[in-house]
């Protein structure tokens, strides 16, 4: 008899069954974990009775567990099925109340509940803290409430519901309707706990509408308290997600200056230590590219949560889980939720009508419940189709959902007709989070009439936002301060299977209008100031939504300008490829727009063959600075500032070529120019300076390269700042040619310095970053550092490939140099993969007659020479010599350095005589042309002793070996890794490196 049970308290409270909803998930495992502290047994069991089964058995199910039943009361607990307040009064009636003992609760909620949950003598755990919270349960529960032993409350646990993580940002607020996908939770966090080392990640996929991120957001609020870091980013665009990432810097108490790329990898420093929180959950929101962001996401002891609706995340280590429409239960559920008024069997009917796809079950649902309108004639409407003259919606999309849309902007129209303005000008913004601060901060100026009003009124702008938010057509992303109801916010989230139908469904005039305000609210906010890092984050912003606002067919100036500086901005951030993509497009639209000869068309010529050369599309880029420098010497002058800027672009097509005096005689005749028509000291005249010093130094023209530079260097810290990119430049362009130089400790310790400073200033995977770090493993090889060098190498290659692809010019310049290192102290297999690739490479890229192509084949033979391939080392280290002296001359240190790994091969084939004739003439032009004491003349000169020793010319051969080696100490040091070798007689050999154009 249920009567004769006796009190837990009675027996002792060894096991607590607890019976709670889904949606108070953190609650539960909170309670679990301060009974369990106490020695109970404590059996979690969600609660979720199936519709079909009588709440009396399923009340009556519970009375089977072992222990005390603790039943966690809150709205949600009683909605699920749902169940009316009568059929709940009447369950407990017959269940609970004879047996209250059997049965304990706590309540979580302020809202009415049925009447009969007087029964349970609910203990309150509402309004007061974690320690009165942990005191009202006890008692309830009839269990001790003394102090626990100090070491079993300083245990981790789970943190308070009321209490948030440490650091909390960007996550949408809770969808209090928010039904079902008790399977998929569980499956995500399973998978996340059983992760191994690194990051676990989780990618939630399905197609648009599933909700997905709502899913992602109720992951969130179930599983948060577990976490002392929680980040929200939108990672549907690679610069929106790096710049939202970095800005969780300051969150994590991280000492950084106000750079983006010091705050970006700061961050990601932190999230892989796990330092100074080890516990983080990391959500990127909308992530449907994975090749565009899969390099950026963090590893540690973190989870990181993907919501995509692309599948390939799996070939990037995540577990997928895979997000289907609702199952119809769910949707009859989630639909009695929104419209309360309408009956199960109403509800399904417009469930099976609506395709069970959770966006449109949400949108309709909503409006239904507040219209006169039966479910019957709201179907009727869906079967009767849409009126393609008045909705043109896209194909893809459900049929049900296009003609869904059409009936609810109508009903938007007859409420506010202001949100349907808002909605449309949204329309030209990217899809996704979309920046309505933008349009709130444009200057007042003249606003289309129908706009005026929803611009200038801020109750109906809010108003309008409200109205939207009521039938989940947007979702504020103000997600960080607490914010009233109808505040606007910063931005708001509209999705993509609504962008579409708005932005396609307008009249002509509404989108001739809208459209331009648009443009101009991306206009206004654009910083002007592409060069400058710190203004790198806002035009990651205004970036994505180019596009959208169709800014290519404006003529307004400003937006022109706008378009220009985002190309620069994303030349100088390493975003090449969609910079190139904007570049073409804009090229195809400005000539059909303007003209061919327009000048807005020739400024544009010059961004875009910059990006198209910072892919080594050196021909392409040739020819369009070739016609841009004609016209404008024809139409201008050979004087004007802007055929120099041309004539620029275009000298350095040429010493991407391996046309070098070509270059040089362009470059110097340009320095020239800018210094009579703007002085010594003007930015574009030392961009000029630094142009020359390039050329010089491929030239092999070192120390006129070196000192050039330095007074690039010293002019731009003056003039700009240390932090500026440019000035960083110039310290990687002098540290180069303090190394090529033979000055290793100076160059290592200039380039340690500025790449640190790169990291910070321009983040860690930027292009001019990368290079800084290659030139920083060189010069620690050089230095004889090679633990230090070989880490380097590696890091740089990998994230050059992952940054830029493995056939970027960059990218190959690192691989040329991991395979030299590779060739001498680590994997000659590996070493000789990469070589064959970098070759192909730059024969592919380049053509057969490029200094390049035969400089990595010189590399490639010592490689053969090492497997033991002599004779086909020696054919090949013959011909690149040949063609080097062809390309760049006989006194070229690439020439010279090709000579003396020639000189070596024709030993090992039984040529000594050749060989030592070779070492003798490039040690006399090696001392003409690089002084004595050059590294690369020390290697000649030992290089010649030993070929010398070889024809047993032994007098000769001491003699040259000692003066060189004296040389060598005097220069390098009696202990540097280059002196030691020559003095055990180990023969030199060169190493080619590619260079920077």
């Amino acid at each position: 008899m249920p009567g004769t049970r006796k009190q837990v308290g009675a027996i002792g409270a060894q096991t607590v069954t607890l019976s709670f909803a889904g949606f108070n998930r953190a609650w539960a495992a909170w309670i679990a974990d301060r009974l369990e502290r106490r020695g109970v047994t404590v059996v979690q069991q969600r609660w979720d009775p199936q519709v079909e089964v009588p709440l009396e058995d399923a009340l009556q199910d519970l009375t089977l567990s072992r222990g005390r039943v603790l039943v966690l009361l809150s709205d949600w607990y009683f909605q699920l099925g749902p169940r009316s307040h009568e059929e709940w009064n009447r369950a407990l009636r017959e269940v609970v109340a004879p047996d209250p003992d059997r049965f304990a609760a706590v309540s979580i909620t302020t809202s009415a509940l049925p009447g009969a949950t007087s029964v349970f003598g609910a203990a309150d755990l509402t309004n007061v803290g974690a320690v009165e919270a942990e005191r009202r349960l006890l008692v309830r529960l009839g269990l001790p409430t003394n102090a626990l032993p100090e070491d079993n409350e300083t245990r981790t646990g789970p943190r308070f519901p009321f209490d948030t993580p440490e650091v909390w940002g960007g996550v949408p607020r809770r969808n209090t309707r928010f039904t079902g996908r008790e399977d998929l939770l569980s499956k995500a966090y399973q998978a996340l706990q059983d992760a191994g080392t690194g990051a676990g990640v989780v990618a939630l996929h399905g197609m648009s509408g599933v909700g997905k991120t709502q899913l992602a957001a109720e992951y969130v609020y179930r599983f948060g308290s577990e976490y002392d870091v929680v980040w929200w980013v939108p990672a549907d665009r690679r610069a929106l997600y790096r710049q939202k990432l970095a800005e969780l810097a300051p969150e994590l108490g991280l000492s950084t200056g106000a750079e983006y790329g010091e705050r970006l990898r700061a961050v990601r420093d932190a999230l892989r230590r796990g330092d100074p929180h080890g516990h983080w959950l990391l959500i990127l929101d909308g992530a449907d590219e994975p090749d565009q962001i899969w390099d950026l996401v963090p590893t540690g002891p973190g989870h990181v949560l993907i919501t995509s609706r692309n599948p390939e995340w799996s070939e990037h280590n995540s577990n997928l889980v895979e997000v289907p429409v609702y199952e119809r239960e769910e949707s009859v559920a989630f639909i009695r939720r929104r419209a309360p008024r309408l009956t199960h069997t109403e509800a399904d009917r417009l469930a099976e009508a609506l395709e069970d796809l959770p966006l449109l079950l949400d949108q309709t649902a909503g409006w239904l419940n507040d219209s006169d309108m039966s479910v019957e004639e709201y179907i009727d409407l869906l079967a009767g189709g849409i009126d393609q003259d008045v909705v043109k919606v896209s194909a893809d999309f459900p049929l049900a959902f296009q003609t869904a849309w059409s009936i609810l902007l109508n009903k938007l129209r007859d409420t506010v007709p202001e949100s349907v303005d808002l909605l449309r000008l949204c329309s030209f913004f990217a899809p996704g989070s979309i920046p309505v601060r933008l349009l709130k901060e444009m200057p007042s100026g003249e606003l289309p009439e129908q706009l005026s009003g929803l611009m200038n009124d801020p109750l109906l702008w809010n108003k309008a936002i409200g109205q939207l938010r009521q039938y989940s057509v947007v979702r504020l992303e103000s997600h960080d301060s607490i914010i009233d109801d109808a505040s606007s916010g910063e931005s708001i989230y509209l999705h993509r299977m609504v962008h579409q139908i708005v932005r396609k469904d307008m009249p002509d005039q509404d989108r001739r209008e809208f459209i331009d305000v648009v443009r101009r609210a991306l206009a206004a906010a654009d910083p002007g100031r592409p060069t400058d890092t710190r203004s790198w984050p806002t035009y990651a912003e205004i970036t994505p939504h180019l596009k959208w606002a169709d800014v290519l067919r404006s003529t307004d100036p400003a937006v022109q300008s706008l378009v220009l500086n985002c190309l620069r901005y994303m030349y100088l951030s390493g975003e090449y490829r969609a910079g190139i993509k904007l570049g073409a497009r804009a090229m195809d639209a400005w000539r059909e727009l303007l003209g061919e000869n327009h000048p807005r068309v020739w400024d544009l010529s010059y961004h875009y063959a910059n990006l198209l050369r910072a892919v080594g599309d050196y021909a392409g880029t040739e020819a369009i600075e070739r016609a841009a420098v004609d016209h404008l010497r024809a139409e201008r002058g050979a004087q004007d500032l802007e055929h120099l800027r041309a004539a620029g672009g275009l000298a350095a097509d040429l010493r991407g070529l391996g046309r070098y005096e070509e270059a040089h005689e362009m470059s110097e005749w340009i320095l020239g120019a800018y210094r009579e028509l703007l002085g010594e000291q003007d930015s574009r005249t030392l961009n000029a300076q630094n142009n020359l010093g390039t050329s010089l130094r491929l030239l092999g023209r070192y120390k006129e390269a070196l000192e050039l530079n330095r007074r690039t260097l010293d002019a731009r810290r003056q003039l700009l700042r240390h932090r500026h990119s440019w000035t960083l430049y110039s310290e990687i362009n002098y540290a180069t040619d303090l190394r090529l130089l033979g000055r290793y400790d100076e160059a290592e310790s200039l380039q340690t310095q500025s790449a640190r400073v790169h990291s910070i200033v321009m983040g860690q995977d930027n292009p001019q970053t990368l290079r800084a770090e290659h030139n920083l493993a060189l010069c620690r090889y050089r230095t004889g550092k090679r633990s230090e060098a070989a880490d380097l190498f590696t890091r740089v290659l990998e994230r050059g490939e992952r940054v830029l692809g493995e056939e970027d010019p960059l990218t190959m310049m690192f691989a040329a140099s991991q395979s030299f290192f590779a060739r001498e102290h680590a994997d000659i297999d590996q070493a000789r993969a990469i070589s064959e690739k970098v070759v192909s490479g730059y024969v592919d890229m380049l053509g057969e007659e490029h200094p390049y192509v035969a400089g990595t084949r010189a590399n490639h033979a010592l490689i053969l020479r090492n497997v033991g391939e002599r004779d086909h080392a020696h054919h090949l280290l013959e011909e690149a010599l040949t063609e080097m002296g062809r390309a760049v001359g006989e006194n070229h240190p690439w020439t010279l350095g090709c000579a003396i790994n020639a000189s070596a091969l024709r030993n090992l084939v039984g040529d000594p005589e050749s060989a030592a004739a070779l070492t003798d003439a490039i040690s006399t032009r090696a001392i003409e042309v690089l002084g004595r004491t050059h590294p690369l003349t020390l290697s000649a000169r030992i290089a010649h002793a030993a070929d010398l020793r070889g024809l047993r010319d032994l007098r000769h051969a001491d003699k040259i070996e000692s003066e060189a080696l004296d040389d060598l100490g005097k220069t390098l040091g009696s202990q540097h890794v280059h002196t030691v070798s020559a003095r055990s007689r180990i023969r030199p050999y060169w190493d080619f490196e590619p260079q920077m154009i």
